[in-house]
């Protein structure tokens, strides 16, 4: 569904959710968001028409509560897989942030509704910068696809990448292959970083992510540590 400009692609499709039955993986995609959201109301910016807006719908009763992360990780690596295509260099920044290099090209904002302790519906939004030349707003490390090609991209043949990519993943049963390739392409992945939780500074390396999203690291000393998103942050120079 193709709607020229709306409020929130999410909220948009859990409005029409709670008036119509939808098929499973409907997308309903926008050229502009008045109020797009991302993680923890954090404001999206983006310029009308250049970019790529959408929300999908799931309906994963077969995922249990305690594994929803692992539909985080697939459409991060859908999205990841279908920009593969124009170049390398792009990675999942735990939880799910899309990265080219240091800067950020790509946000995923998922609200679950819940019933009888299990996942009713999911809805998925993602914004990817495709056409955007230049940012103007306070976000310290945007990039898009032309940024990063010198090309121009038509979108919907990328929309149409992702979720094709997202229903292999979705479909299919073999949760720690996913896992693994979710790590294998994880930001930073290879080495130690500088972290800082409550105030502290501290250098790390990822040495896991387990099934409910909670970050595994390692300090120089060996300490293991494990955070939850948004109680420790990567320091990007």
């Amino acid at each position: 569904m193709y709607i020229k400009e709306t409020h929130s692609t999410n909220a948009l499709l859990r409005e029409i959710l709670r008036r119509e039955n939808l098929p499973e993986g409907f997308v309903v995609r926008t050229d502009f968001q008045t109020a797009g959201k991302g993680q923890v109301g954090n404001s999206w910016e983006s310029e009308a028409g250049k970019n790529l807006l959408f929300s999908m719908v799931l309906f994963p009763w077969h995922i249990d509560i305690t594994e929803q992360f692992i539909v985080s990780q697939m459409i991060s690596l859908a999205i990841v897989k279908a920009l593969s295509r124009f170049s390398t260099g792009f990675t999942i920044k735990w939880p799910n942030d899309i990265y080219y290099g240091d800067k950020k090209i790509a946000g995923i904002l998922i609200e679950n509704s819940l019933q009888n302790g299990k996942i009713k519906s999911m809805v998925i939004g993602v914004g990817l910068n495709v056409n955007q030349k230049t940012f103007i707003s306070n976000a310290p490390n945007p990039v898009s696809l032309r940024q990063v090609t010198k090309k121009h991209h038509s979108r919907k043949p990328i929309l149409e990448d992702i979720c094709k990519n997202m229903s292999v993943l979705y479909h299919s049963s073999d949760f720690e292959k996913i896992r693994r390739e979710y790590m294998s392409v994880l930001y930073r992945n290879d080495g130690f970083y500088p972290f800082r939780a409550e105030g502290e500074v501290f250098d790390a390396r990822i040495s896991d992510i387990a099934t409910d999203g909670r970050m595994h690291l390692e300090l120089r000393n060996g300490e293991l540590r494990e955070f939850y998103f948004k109680e420790v942050e990567y320091l990007v120079g």
